[in-house]
């Protein structure tokens, strides 16, 4: 059973009022209410987070751990509810976006399409490109804003932002020998490997070859493909091995048809960024949809739920219920 919001907002109240009937009158519900919440979240994380002292209840250093962690996920669904509950039929614009293969095919259509039924009358119009290419439209003024991942390249007239961490992690078929493992070491499974590459110019590449550094000399590239799911079909009828990101492989993983690895002794973590010209003068829509963005990337850390569509969903429709 998944950790609820409630159950976070009764720990707080109660590490704040240290006393479940100080919490219970706070938040308007029965002792019994708090008590029980409060086991539950003890419960589902294995341990206590309290100290009992008569009467009242004291963080323990699990608690105090928790409770930052806690105000901040509580803080950032406010954010949630008040985009989602604001008169969102008066938004009206046009926002032209081009993003990199692993984000504009795996994340951002979602995005785009929760944000359309809140927002209907802003036109969201998207193109697909490597992250090099990207960064080149919007250097010309010809897109609005870019998301890309990957080695971002510095031009002086565009500004970046992080946006959120990905991680590129191997793949290989479920019938590989490296299927049996949990992580990719360098020095005993490289040798010997036929991979699967994406094409120059892409971020994932770029980031591969800055990361492997000599090891890249032992890596026999077979193949070269210009989209992650030409890549994982490959992998999957066991052509080779890749390395892709992964935030592309949640539906294959899930399912079995290909074993995700990550690497060993190699930081393979990437910054996604959000990129637009200095000059460039954010509207209203604009910042809307950057301001949703934003918040839609607290589900987890691995952002897992930004490429899962259900999971996506399930996601809003929690947060939406806090409005009734």
């Amino acid at each position: 059973m998944p950790i609820t919001l409630r159950q976070l907002e009764i720990f707080i109240a109660v590490a704040e009022t240290a006393q479940v009937t100080k919490a219970s009158k706070k938040l308007f519900v029965t002792q019994s209410a708090v008590s029980m919440a409060l086991a539950e979240l003890e419960n589902q994380l294995s341990g206590s987070l309290f100290d009992r002292h008569g009467r009242s209840l004291l963080l323990n250093a699990r608690g105090r751990y928790l409770l930052p962690l806690a105000k901040e996920i509580t803080c950032q669904v406010g954010n949630i509810e008040n985009i989602m509950s604001e008169r969102n039929d008066t938004l009206e614009g046009h926002i032209e976006i081009v993003a990199s293969t692993a984000l504009g095919n795996y994340i951002l259509p979602y995005l785009i399409g929760a944000f359309k039924r809140i927002h209907p009358k802003v036109h969201v119009n998207m193109l697909v490109y490597n992250t090099m290419y990207a960064e080149q439209l919007v250097l010309e003024r010809k897109m609005d804003l870019g998301f890309v991942e990957g080695l971002f390249s510095g031009e002086e007239e565009l500004l970046a932002r992080t946006w959120f961490d990905d991680e590129l992690v191997v793949l290989c078929g479920p019938t590989d020998p490296l299927a049996h493992n949990e992580v990719f070491n360098m020095e005993e499974d490289l040798k010997g490997k036929k991979w699967i590459m994406r094409e120059d110019g892409s971020g994932t590449v770029a980031i591969i070859r800055s990361r492997f550094g000599s090891y890249m000399d032992d890596v026999n590239i077979v193949m070269e493909m210009g989209h992650p799911e030409a890549i994982k079909r490959a992998v999957e009828c066991g052509a080779g091995i890749t390395c892709l990101s992964a935030l592309t492989i949640c539906r294959e993983v899930e399912n079995g048809w290909l074993k995700s690895l990550k690497i060993d002794g190699i930081d393979m973590k990437r910054k996604l960024s959000i990129i637009q010209r200095r000059d460039f003068e954010l509207t209203d829509a604009h910042a809307e949809f950057l301001a949703f963005c934003d918040v839609m990337t607290i589900c987890t850390e691995s952002r897992i739920c930004l490429s899962s569509p259900w999971k996506l969903q399930s996601l809003l429709a929690r947060y939406s219920a806090l409005k009734k």
